[in-house]
């Protein structure tokens, strides 16, 4: 193959990335991170990644993306917004709805995302014989650190990826290649003395700026944790059933967001403010069948109802109470639990 000039097939790269739908695309290396190991290693010594064992697992590849994949000599980051049309938090105010993080209310964006990725992986390899991997929050790979380091963004007070141009409702992937291009400048931190992301949490879950105990973050809470939640927390969660989009949707910096080019995403008309009676009357087959291709699939129905449960219990709505009733001689120990929960809190309003 003939000789390829690295910077015009840098440019290349950018503009076949943005041609897929990638609001931005940057180039750091593999060794660009190196306090995420520190970082990591205080993260888990805190015991802040709660039931996320997986998160101990396999650090040496996590604290070091150059271990992941040796071979590797340029990391190109991508972010790909997913921007709301919507006020997310609008739904915390209608009690007998459920509020799901935006990102989950269409299309699995690790199915939508991956696929771009591959489509603009395999067109690096027709133009250069390269070698790539692909990764899309589904590795132990830093993406958050590695897309400041590329100078996507930086890590906000929240710990989220936040940009000028674009806020930060973007999704984030990675393509690990065997292509020496050069490495863009790293951001700076915007952040200031800005607090609205730390003050607007419901349960306090950051102990400082820049740190996050997952224990106590609703997400975490309604998605990772398995079993019931600890009393203290369930009030706070309100009507969230599935994530929470409060630190996200309280940075200033979206003033600037970009709307999301994937239709996708876009909330489905049955998602974007489901009623909680009819959430809580599903089964496991009936789970499955109206989260087919669902990001919310994957934490199955009884982690699910326990958390519409939660949001029944917390809706101060008498009218809501048959809805747990019939979930108080449920199967799933935990279901029940937040059935019979759930009706001492409705019978106390």
């Amino acid at each position: 193959m003939a000789a390829v000039d690295p910077a015009d097939l840098k440019q290349r790269i950018v503009a076949k990335a943005l041609e897929e739908g990638f609001i931005a695309a940057r180039i750091c290396r593999p060794d660009a991170v190196p306090h995420v190991k520190e970082r990591l290693a205080t993260f888990l010594d805190q015991g802040y990644h709660g039931q996320m064992s997986w998160m101990a697992d396999r650090t040496h590849w996590r604290a070091d993306p150059s271990a992941l994949w040796p071979e590797a000599r340029s990391i190109l980051m991508l972010a790909e917004s997913y921007t709301p049309e919507h006020d997310p938090t609008a739904i915390l105010d209608v009690p007998h709805k459920g509020g799901i993080s935006v990102y989950a209310q269409n299309k699995d964006y690790h199915d939508l995302v991956k696929k771009r990725l591959k489509r603009l992986a395999r067109w690096m390899v027709a133009e250069t014989e390269c070698q790539v991997k692909v990764f899309v929050d589904t590795a132990p790979v830093p993406e958050k650190a590695l897309g400041a380091a590329a100078g996507l963004g930086w890590q906000g007070k929240h710990t989220n990826l936040v940009s000028r141009d674009w806020g930060n409702w973007a999704f984030l992937g990675s393509v690990f290649s065997t292509l020496d291009l050069a490495p863009d400048t790293p951001e700076v931190d915007h952040c200031g003395s800005c607090r609205a992301c730390l003050d607007v949490c419901p349960t306090d879950a950051f102990p400082a700026p820049y740190q996050l105990d997952a224990r106590k973050c609703i997400s975490y809470l309604t998605i990772e944790h398995k079993g019931p939640v600890d009393e203290p927390l369930r009030a706070k969660l309100g009507n969230r059933i599935y994530g929470c989009d409060d630190c996200l949707a309280a940075c200033p910096w979206n003033k600037f967001a970009v709307a999301a080019h994937e239709q996708r995403y876009m909330a489905r008309d049955d998602l974007a403010a489901p009623n909680l009676a009819s959430l809580a009357a599903l089964d496991d087959p009936s789970f499955r069948a109206k989260f087919s291709g669902s990001p919310i699939k994957r934490i199955g129905r009884d982690r699910f109802v326990r958390n519409v449960l939660y949001a029944i219990g917390n809706s101060g709505l008498p009218a809501l109470r048959e809805a747990a009733q019939k979930c108080v001689e449920d199967p799933d120990p935990t279901v029940k639990d937040a059935a019979n929960w759930a009706l001492e809190q409705l019978d106390r309003s």
